[in-house]
């Protein structure tokens, strides 16, 4: 047993899922080194073999985390790869270095994967060639045991009684070489996560929720790349100042060619142009560079070149034709906002206040987030076209399509099934 796994089964979870402790948690122990210090960063070919080679002689699942560049760079890579195993120890992989890590998630594919906030992580390791078939969520675990506050460092400082120093999440992880107190940080976010996952199971097994979790980790787990979005340019911050289509063309061809020179560059768009600055120009329709530096976010800073190309984007939106100017709004599947309900359907606006009711008292019953418990989205569907005729097997065939997972639909279904009752 190790020293995490002592402490968690001395203090028997510090703070446990759904209600507090009567006795005060002594104060948390600050983690300020890796046991085994730490690790040299891999970025080598041979460096890789080795780490592959003692992951492969380890036992038990690994716990994973990345570390991405997000505000600085263009996209969401890795930009450092943090694994731990009982027999292995922990590995900083560079990524950059190691640009193909898939021979190391064949070696690893058969076991489970420990991280947190999974949803985050997955599209960067899969980037590299590393992808799961089994994980353990540490984050949503947390959420379905009741945890208030489930971020990392508030979920080891709870259940293991120990504290990560946190002040590092949000560096330029694409810096090289990488300081050693930033290296640190990043060894010790993997060094206490066998621990952490192996308290939280039985914190979910001790509520009768173990195979709840289980369930919702194989649909991260077997979940599709998320296609695509659509018309990205529509989520400008601030665009619901913009309701004029020739002002919707010049968000469009400024976040474009925003975009370009971001990719280009390898930096965050908003250091390139801010969204604010976007919209400015959008409301503004300026007639040259000179009306444009008048703008916020175009200053004396900004260069020639740069408020050449700006009134160039918004110089072509301006000459497009009406048939190529965006619509106003995207068309939405599923039901219009709920705020619309009363008026568009009254009887739909009753369901949906009684469905809404009966899941938050159930959600509160059960020590976890609405949203965990079901989807306010799936909740909205099914009230806006409920099934001909709501019987308790029509309600759980509408939910299973919507996605819902088994243990979600034997909650929520008899709810569902007597608020999407007719009235008498």
């Amino acid at each position: 047993m190790t020293d995490a796994q002592e402490t968690a089964a001395d203090t028997s979870l510090r703070t446990t899922g759904g209600a507090p402790p009567d006795d005060v948690a002594p104060a948390p122990i600050p983690l300020l080194e890796p046991r085994e210090g730490i690790p040299p960063v891999v970025a080598s070919d041979d460096a890789l073999a080795r780490v592959i080679a003692a992951f492969a002689a380890g036992s038990g699942p690994v716990a994973v985390d990345a570390e991405r560049a997000s505000g600085y760079r263009y996209g969401q890579r890795a930009y450092l790869v943090q694994l731990r195993r009982d027999g292995a120890g922990s590995a900083l992989i560079d990524p950059v270095g190691c640009p193909d890590l898939s021979h190391l998630g064949k070696v690893l594919s058969g076991s489970e994967w420990i991280l947190h906030a999974a949803t985050q992580d997955l599209p960067c390791l899969r980037e590299i060639g590393m992808t799961p078939t089994g994980l353990f969520d540490t984050e949503l675990a947390g959420r379905l045991a009741g945890f208030p506050r489930v971020g990392l460092g508030a979920m080891v400082e709870s259940v293991l009684g120990y504290s990560l120093e946190k002040g590092h999440s949000a560096v330029d992880w694409s810096t090289r070489p990488l300081p050693d107190p930033w290296l640190r940080y990043a060894a010790l976010d993997v060094e206490l996560l066998i621990d952490l996952r192996n308290a939280l199971e039985d914190e979910l097994d001790r509520q009768g929720k173990l195979e709840w979790a289980r369930e919702e980790f194989d649909a991260i787990a077997s979940a599709p790349p998320a296609p695509p979005r659509k018309d990205p340019w529509r989520r400008t911050s601030g665009m619901h100042k913009v309701r004029r289509r020739r002002q919707m063309a010049v968000v469009r061809e400024l976040w474009t060619a925003r975009d370009q020179v971001a990719r280009r560059r390898d930096i965050s768009p908003g250091k390139v142009l801010g969204d604010t600055a976007i919209v400015e120009a959008a409301l503004a329709l300026p007639l040259n560079t000179q009306a444009l530096t008048a703008l916020p976010g175009y200053g004396h800073r900004m260069g020639r070149r740069q408020l050449e190309q700006w009134q160039a984007a918004i110089d072509r939106a301006k000459a497009l034709p009406e048939t190529e100017l965006p619509q106003p709004g995207q068309t939405l599947a599923g039901p219009p906002p709920p705020r619309a309900w009363a008026d568009k359907d009254p009887a739909a606006a009753a369901r949906l206040s009684a469905a809404r009711a009966a899941v938050s008292e159930l959600a509160e019953q059960l020590h976890m987030p609405q949203e965990n418990l079901i989807t306010p989205d799936t909740v909205r569907r099914i009230c806006w076209e409920p099934p001909r005729n709501p019987t308790p097997d029509a309600v759980e065939t509408a939910l299973a399509g919507y996605g819902a997972r088994r243990w979600q639909i034997e909650q929520v279904a008899p709810l569902l099934v007597r608020a999407l009752a007719p009235a008498a």
